[in-house]
């Protein structure tokens, strides 16, 4: 079951990952210390294509220079451009990693972009998240459930939003029609929120009782179904609506920037999150730089890099310490059958648009 739901996870974490598109060349590093658990090197340089976000480079890169002594030769863009880039050049490759743009799905579609490699490191992540495919390492999570709330709006309904605690609240009749929620036939950040409710909202993951409420969500949302994943947060803080069904990234980023009349509510019945990884590319010149560079982004001290950012690391030992990202002790971190989701994601999109239309 830990393996399926690896699968599922890593299958929906994409849609979290393209949200973040960075453009800002790596800095230079000549130190030679150790990276923590990373092996040190003899310095050298590494490619890297990306789509993460300045935040994540600017946190992890330099460090990564320093420890070693390798340069990283930095490509941004986003994931589409990744993968079409590393197809276009399998015959003469000039990427050695693909940190961001992999996933189950994305590594399943493309099994000859990559070499196999473990990191020694990799043992010390907790089981659900380890490298159970051989070629690509989790490096950090994304939580794919996060209820935003607009207090201002809570406040015109009457509503009290330390009672709002989870997905069983969003049937409040008050809130009718005051929800905003992606279409997750479309979207897959939207696809996440609706696997994530049929895990933890009937008696056993994804029931005939977790559909029901899904069918009684559905009737919450009176016909209003979002196109897109930003206009879900973004018109939930502008008071449009009261709940946004969104995600963990941009729901705390408004929060961050000072926003003071939003709450961030992770559901009391179990909220998922959502590895995203990195590969090594198969036939890259600088494998040994490569290898050094997978190692230390899941080292303790490569880990610890995103401790004061809004991202969440995958060694789940070290917390993030933004006062606006509470530790998963705080949480009830569930786990997502990913592979079972994944076979079944056609017959639940058409069971979900059948609920839509009626």
């Amino acid at each position: 079951m830990k393996k399926r739901i690896l699968s599922a996870l890593l299958a929906s974490a994409m849609v979290l990952s393209l949200a973040a598109c960075g453009s800002t060349p790596a800095s230079t590093g000549s130190g030679a210390a150790s990276g923590g658990d990373a092996a040190p090197a003899s310095g050298g340089e590494v490619v890297v294509y990306s789509p993460n976000s300045d935040t994540e480079v600017n946190a992890v890169i330099p460090a990564f220079e320093e420890a070693t002594g390798i340069k990283v030769i930095l490509q941004s863009m986003g994931t589409g451009d990744v993968l079409a880039r590393l197809e276009a050049e399998k015959a003469n490759p000039q990427a050695d990693v693909n940190w961001g743009a992999v996933n189950l799905a994305f590594y399943t579609e493309h099994p000859d972009l990559y070499m196999e490699y473990v990191s020694p490191n990799d043992a010390a992540l907790p089981e659900a998240y380890q490298n159970s495919t051989g070629y690509f390492t989790n490096t950090k999570l994304s939580g794919s459930a996060a209820l935003l709330l607009n207090l201002d709006v809570f406040e015109e309904l009457g509503l009290d939003p330390d009672e709002f605690t989870g997905y069983k609240d969003l049937l409040r009749p008050e809130l009718k029609g005051r929800i905003a929620m992606g279409d997750p036939t479309a979207s897959s950040s939207a696809w996440a929120e609706l696997t994530n409710m049929l895990l933890v909202m009937g008696d056993e993951p994804y029931d005939e009782k977790a559909w029901e409420f899904v069918g009684q969500f559905v009737e919450q949302l009176d016909g209003s179904i979002l196109s897109s994943s930003s206009q879900i947060y973004k018109a939930t803080a502008d008071g449009e609506y009261a709940v946004g069904v969104s995600y963990e990234d941009p729901c705390v980023g408004l929060l961050e920037d000072g926003a003071t009349n939003l709450k961030v509510v992770y559901p009391e019945e179990g909220a998922v999150w959502l590895p995203a990884g990195v590969a090594i590319v198969k036939g890259c010149k600088n494998e040994e730089n490569a290898k050094k560079f997978v190692d230390f982004l899941i080292s303790q001290e490569g880990q610890e890099c995103y401790a004061d950012t809004s991202i969440r690391p995958v060694l789940t030992s070290v917390e993030n310490t933004s006062p606006n990202m509470p530790p998963f002790s705080e949480i009830n971190v569930a786990y997502e059958d990913i592979e079972y989701c994944a076979e079944m994601q056609p017959q639940w999109q058409e069971r979900w648009l059948e609920l839509v239309t009626g």
